[in-house]
């Protein structure tokens, strides 16, 4: 499950107070729209939520550094506050101070920066704020692509085959390589974007893929724990969007495929998937409901599945 830093739902929360961001359509249900956030973004990504939500008769916040002093997001809001050095994107008290002094009853993070920070997540709710985004023990579920493996098979959702437990050293993980067979993927447990990612052809090269890994884990994550799992090398890749409410509801959207990538990244997506066997679609759709279930997700987020064409739907 990717989480609303990376799913890219942008407005879709500026609904009601409380932290409610529900589908339910219960007339007993009460809510109170939201009408001001904050928007703890940038550049594009700032812009986009803004227009929806100004759109929606939200006020909007934005914050900037002394960088972006004249940039487009800066400018877009009579409501801007400059947070000053330019590393201020990820100072969450900072910017929860600044969304109080506002006004704002809701904070939305965009994706990168504290999107997916539980931590700052939690705060937000701490300090009354709505974080427009998945509950803060979602976040931290899936954070951990180890602990977030145990989720989804307890839920009983496919994943790779690999291993994730906590014997780091790395003559015991070039024996889990060797059970799992090569060629392996070698992953940073609390990685993504690509990176703290190698693939170990054989035994000769595992370990030092499995360090060159585990140095970026710790440069770019601050965590260098690391997983095993079998590398499919010619995989069809598609996602499934999902939207989950605070009841127990969960919905699939649809998916898209997202084979084509460079360095793990996709280059382009497809919607609907073509060629996808209907029974398959509606396999993947059923086992990504369960997989934002699992974690009592709300909002809108993607499950993403590997190799759906022969009926293996593992989920990573």
């Amino acid at each position: 499950m990717i989480p609303a830093s990376r799913s890219r739902a942008f407005a879709r929360a500026i609904l009601s107070s409380k932290g409610s961001r529900h589908l339910s359509s219960s007339p007993s249900t009460s809510s109170t729209p939201i009408t001001s956030v904050l928007i703890a973004n940038r550049g594009e990504i700032a812009l986009r939520v803004g227009r929806t939500a100004s759109a929606l008769g939200v006020r909007c916040t934005t914050i900037y550094t002394d960088p972006d002093a004249h940039s487009q997001h800066a400018l877009s809001s009579p409501f801007a506050v400059n947070l000053g050095a330019a590393n201020a994107y990820l100072d969450g008290e900072r910017i929860i101070s600044v969304a109080k002094e506002q006004g704002c009853e809701a904070l939305h993070p965009g994706y990168g920066f504290l999107s997916e920070n539980s931590a700052f997540a939690k705060r937000c709710v701490e300090e009354g704020l709505v974080f427009i985004g998945p509950p803060w023990k979602a976040i931290e579920a899936m954070g951990n692509k180890s602990r977030s493996k145990d989720i989804m098979i307890k839920a009983g959702v496919p994943c790779i085959p690999g291993y994730h437990g906590a014997d780091q050293e790395p003559e015991h993980l070039l024996e889990e390589a060797k059970k799992i067979g090569f060629p392996v993927m070698v992953k940073a447990v609390k990685g993504g974007g690509g990176k703290g990612m190698r693939i170990a052809l054989n035994e000769q090269e595992f370990l030092d893929k499995l360090e060159s890994a585990k140095s970026e884990g710790r440069n770019s994550f601050g965590d260098d724990v690391m997983l095993v799992e079998k590398y499919i090398a010619t995989p069809r890749h598609i996602e499934v969007q999902v939207f989950a409410d605070k009841y127990g509801n969960a919905v699939a959207l649809g998916e898209r495929d997202c084979s084509l990538q460079r360095r793990h990244q996709k280059i382009l997506e497809e919607a609907p998937a073509p060629n996808l066997a209907e029974e398959i679609r509606q396999d993947l759709w059923e086992k990504a409901r369960a997989a934002a279930l699992a974690v009592g997700y709300e909002g809108a987020g993607t499950v993403e599945c590997e190799n759906p064409n022969e009926r293996v739907h593992e989920y990573s």
